[in-house]
């Protein structure tokens, strides 16, 4: 996964383009920019773990050093396999897809997800006991005043101001996938928002559950004697709940999210035409061309697939 990126996510069950988004959520977003980012990702995601922590020079060495090692490590083992969903993708791409197939691609993501982020939870359980109580101020500023992003994109303002704001990032993550979208493709968008059940305040209850939890969690760790085992059992049971709610009413408020939003992007990339199909693939392919350059792999010379008349 690359680390730039990882924010992306946050919208990723409402709006997101499913039939790319495997590669919105990997930060794939252009050529060269593609592989400045992920040669750059243990720095960035560095920062964006230090906005939270803010943390001291001894654990600021432990965090880069670990990083780096998960990023060698994805790069031998996750970035091969994102160029074979990139080629899987691509052969979808020229076809009518189903909200079955879309919700696929959603399950294959939240797998590869999981996998790269408990990489990275033995650095937190490492950190864990030294963090002093300014540092855990510090990240319930941070928490706060990301849940006040979140309260005024997607809660404050009229629902028609709401509606707008979710067809916007829905229309720009879709164009830079398909190009500009049809007056037809437009209501697609804005059929799906009208019927969506799609809850501001309950998604952030979530958050800020999470939120506590993981303060919880650090005081805790911060109790001696801790061994480490038991920090990594702790850290990784809070990542566990922070990916799968242990509310049953939520959970299943999100799977019919993702099935809507499944069903939706499945409508809208249907309703395609061959030119925006054709541009759909020539972005895969090169992210894929991306993927194996960064993994160390030849690049594919197959071109790609043009749409024919008879996949619409």
């Amino acid at each position: 996964m690359s680390f730039s990126k990882q924010s992306n996510l946050r919208f990723f069950f409402q709006s997101a383009p499913i039939i790319g988004v495997l590669v919105t959520s990997l930060a794939l977003g252009g050529c060269s920019a593609v592989r400045l980012g992920y040669s750059n990702g243990p720095t960035l995601t560095y920062w964006w773990l230090d906005s939270y922590f803010d943390f001291d020079d001894t654990q600021s060495l432990r965090v880069r050093e670990d990083l780096q090692a998960v990023q060698d490590w994805h790069r031998k083992q996750e970035l091969p396999l994102l160029a074979h969903k990139l080629r899987d993708l691509q052969a979808m791409a020229p076809k009518a897809v189903t909200a079955e197939q879309v919700c696929g691609v959603v399950a294959d993501l939240q797998t590869r997800l999981q996998v790269t982020l408990e990489r990275v939870t033995p650095t937190i359980a490492a950190i864990a006991p030294s963090l002093q109580d300014a540092q855990l101020e510090h990240m319930t500023q941070e928490f706060a005043r990301r849940d006040r992003t979140w309260r005024e994109q997607w809660i404050d303002g009229t629902l028609t101001e709401r509606r707008q704001r979710r067809a916007k990032q829905i229309v720009e993550r879709a164009e830079s996938f398909y190009g500009t979208l049809e007056a037809a493709q437009l209501a697609i968008v804005r059929d799906h928002i009208s019927k969506s059940s799609f809850d501001g305040p309950l998604q952030l209850r979530e958050m800020q559950r999470r939120h506590e939890d993981a303060l919880q969690v650090l005081r805790e760790l911060r109790k001696p004697p801790v061994k480490p085992t038991q920090a990594k059992a702790e850290v990784r049971a809070l990542l566990e709940r922070t990916l799968k709610a242990p509310d049953p009413a939520y959970r299943r408020y999100m799977d019919n999210l993702t099935t809507e939003s499944c069903a939706a992007m499945a409508a809208l990339h249907n309703s395609s035409t061959t030119e925006q199909r054709t541009r759909l693939v020539q972005t895969l392919q090169s992210y894929e061309e991306d993927a194996r350059v960064l993994s160390g792999e030849e690049p594919r010379t197959t071109p790609a697939t043009t749409p024919s008349a008879s996949a619409m």
